[in-house]
């Protein structure tokens, strides 16, 4: 498998219960990889080998493995990511999504695009990610095929161009028209779909799928004038071939996204899924080369997609397992990595010995000699390596850029039942937070209380569990508190002077700063250094700008943080004897504190975007219900047999909200829900916070 155009790295993401898990089943199945069809619902899919993951029927972490699949006399190697669907783990999807070169968006037929469709495809996009959709369960009532690929130009912004059209759907669904081939193929269901066979083109489909050929030519052959030409002077005229590579052509562009049917719990269209990997997405090769900068000069710097450059890997995974210890995924760019060498780690500075490099499939591991670039494995022995670390060859270092995570919204206060626990406790979060960037531990600083935090109930509920069944620590736990955050909303003048007289020498600093909201866009601390003519030397600007940054951490409300804040300093005075950068830095922080407080400042709290879907009778007791929880209403839009409300609410009044819709709807309703932003929280509102925060 020398030959790297013949490897596929792709991902497959989806929104919760589009059937993402069970078409990587199906595609384990297919390729020989399984020899038994694992399911879901049963807690047998393979990839869903967490226990967590097999009692809930959801996947909670993305797994990898490997497969082949010969198609037009070639054998491909396909390295496959199953990444969840639900948003508190939406992490798996955006470290995933970082090291693929394509992936494979699978929509239900009868939900369309569902909110965390939306999310998975906006961090495809930010990677630049090409992909193919899979309209999965045609065969579900209320199945709408085309009215998904309509949502998908309208809700996601793209291009979908259907290279397949449905043979009947809901109870009848049995095949697909291949419009690239002109042909009709339908699947054998005593075989598991192993078999399938082409049958004469159903006369009820001739005009559509003569439509929908001429769409696919007419999208695909816009660079090509001489495709165009022949399509019209003889359609019949093009080939397949030709038509192949032009789709893969404006695929790779992301100028198209090719979408196909199927139904992969009934085992249909999950080989013609298989054939369009290989032939429309892109092989490491594609890339080119991969982007970093050289720690040593800063400057940017690029290595070429090729076995013989130097080496450069991105690890996007770590992973805790009670066999081998610390496991740590990475994606290989450029040159090979034998095992029992050592890699350096251009993040930390170290060099790490590998005592063992593996193939991944699900949580197994087949070991390998080398890994070369292009590929995806993990390895065994790093003693300091984080998600988002570059592993490359000392000799030519180079850091490639690495991947950003959502803020924690949740935080709960934990304590082990016994404190003969405590050092275990500690042990496995720090461990916990190693796995996952999402997940903060930390000590509350007024009642000494562990608060963790994380994306939401259910990801805190996974914690806890793993907890309880991988470390063995029994734990207490806390009501879920809301992780708000603060701001200013006023520019201030203010200053500060710091001077700390103890005998000998002393401590001396004096700032004049204007403090207020940072420019639009703009997160984090926006210095501005306007001091003029050495009265603060330039030595001591750093330490200020350390200050103010450091100081955002407890906002002065209530200890929250600050997300953004504009600092300009305008002048001081130092001491030629008592000033040193500490003293400046104190003085900054100090000064911090006082002008937040003449600088208007609010509290935000976070808003979550929800979206129910639920049967026509309850849609009044459900609103109600919203308004109730002071949410905004946005619309509702009719589906079929039910109604999707879409609104805004604020997640501290979202605990427990998937207990309490089951009530009002007798169990016939379900929610999504993810974070949207941060908004300002009324005064009546501010004032219970702060007052609760000061009592508990």
């Amino acid at each position: 498998m020398s030959d790297l155009k013949y490897t596929r790295n792709i991902g497959i993401m989806a929104h919760i219960d589009a059937g993402k898990t069970t078409t990587t089943e199906r595609i384990l199945f297919y390729t020989g990889k399984n020899y038994k069809l694992g399911e879901t619902h049963e807690g047998s899919a393979t990839m869903d080998w967490m226990v967590q993951e097999q009692e809930r029927g959801i996947t909670i972490t993305s797994a990898a493995t490997t497969v082949y699949w010969d198609w037009h006399d070639q054998r491909y190697k396909y390295n496959i990511i199953d990444t969840p669907g639900h948003v508190d783990f939406t992490v798996e999807v955006e470290r995933s999504l970082r090291v693929l070169d394509g992936a494979i968006a699978i929509f239900c037929a009868v939900g369309g695009v569902e909110p965390q469709s939306e999310t998975v495809w906006r961090q495809a996009d930010k990677y630049g990610v090409p992909r193919i959709a899979f309209v999965n369960k045609m065969d579900r009532a209320g199945a709408d095929f085309f009215g998904v690929v309509s949502q998908i130009k309208e809700r996601l912004g793209a291009n979908p161009i259907p290279i397949e059209i449905p043979i009947g759907q809901e109870d009848l669904y049995k095949g697909v028209v291949d419009l690239i081939s002109n042909k009709a193929l339908v699947w054998d269901e005593s075989s598991n779909g192993q078999r399938f066979e082409e049958i004469p083109m159903p006369d009820d489909l001739k005009d559509i799928a003569a439509e929908y050929r001429q769409k696919l030519v007419e999208g695909v052959a816009e660079e090509n004038e001489a495709l165009l030409e022949k399509f019209f002077d003889d359609p019949d005229s093009i080939t397949a071939e030709e038509i192949i590579a032009e789709i893969r052509k404006a695929t790779l562009a992301k100028k198209i996204v090719p979408v196909m049917c199927g139904s992969a719990f009934k085992n249909k269209g999950v080989q013609t899924l298989l054939d369009a990997v290989a032939a429309f997405l892109p092989s490491p090769l594609d890339m080119k080369e991969v982007d970093g900068i050289n720690p040593k000069t800063g400057k940017p710097e690029m290595r070429p997609i090729d076995v013989k450059a130097p080496f450069s890997a991105l690890a996007f995974k770590i992973a805790t397992d009670p066999y081998v210890g610390r496991l740590c995924f990475f994606r290989v760019y450029s040159g090979s990595l034998e095992s029992g060498s050592y890699v350096y780690n251009a993040n930390t500075g170290k060099k790490e010995r590998i005592s063992r490099i593996m193939q991944m499939h699900s949580n197994k591991q087949n070991p390998l000699d080398r890994i070369e670039a292009g590929d995806i494995g993990a390895a065994v022995g790093f003693k300091d390596i984080k998600t988002g670390h570059t592993l490359c060859d000392e000799k030519h270092p180079i850091i490639l850029e690495s991947m950003k995570f959502p803020e924690p919204v949740i935080s709960i206060a934990v304590e082990p039942l016994t404190q003969g626990d405590m050092d275990k406790l500690t042990n496995a979060l720090t461990k916990l937070v190693e796995e996952d960037p999402t997940f903060r531990v930390k000590s509350d600083e007024v009642s000494g209380q562990t608060i963790i935090s994380g994306m939401g109930e259910l990801h805190l509920d996974i914690i806890l569990d793993r907890l309880r069944r991988e470390f063995s620590v029994e734990v207490n736990q806390g009501r879920p508190q809301v992780a708000y955050k603060e701001a200013i909303t006023a520019t201030v003048q203010h200053h500060e002077i710091y001077k700390k007289q103890t005998g000998g020498r002393g401590k001396f600093a004096d700032i004049l700063f204007e403090i207020g909201p940072a420019d639009e866009g703009v997160t984090g601390l926006q210095f501005v250094n306007e001091v003029k003519g050495g009265n603060i030397p330039k030595e001591y600007i750093p330490a200020i700008e350390k200050g103010f940054k450091e100081a955002m951490q407890n906002g002065v409300l209530a200890g929250y943080p600050m997300d953004s804040m504009k600092v300009t300093v305008l002048d001081g005075s130092f001491h030629p004897v008592d000033s040193d950068q500490l003293s400046f830095e104190v003085c900054a922080k100090i000064g911090f504190k006082e002008a937040c407080r003449k600088a208007q400042p609010v509290l935000l709290e976070p808003i979550m975007k929800l979206e129910v879907l639920t049967p026509d009778a309850y849609v009044g007791d459900v609103t109600g219900d919203l308004n109730r929880r002071r949410g905004m209403l946005e619309n509702i839009v009719a589906k079929v047999g039910v109604q999707a409300i879409h609104a805004m609410v604020p997640l501290e009044q979202m605990f427990g909200y998937v207990t309490s819709l089951r009530t009002i709807t007798s169990g016939r309703a379900n929610s999504t829900m993810e974070f949207s932003h941060y908004a300002e929280v009324s005064r009546d509102q501010q004032e219970n916070i702060l007052k609760n925060k000061y009592n508990n």
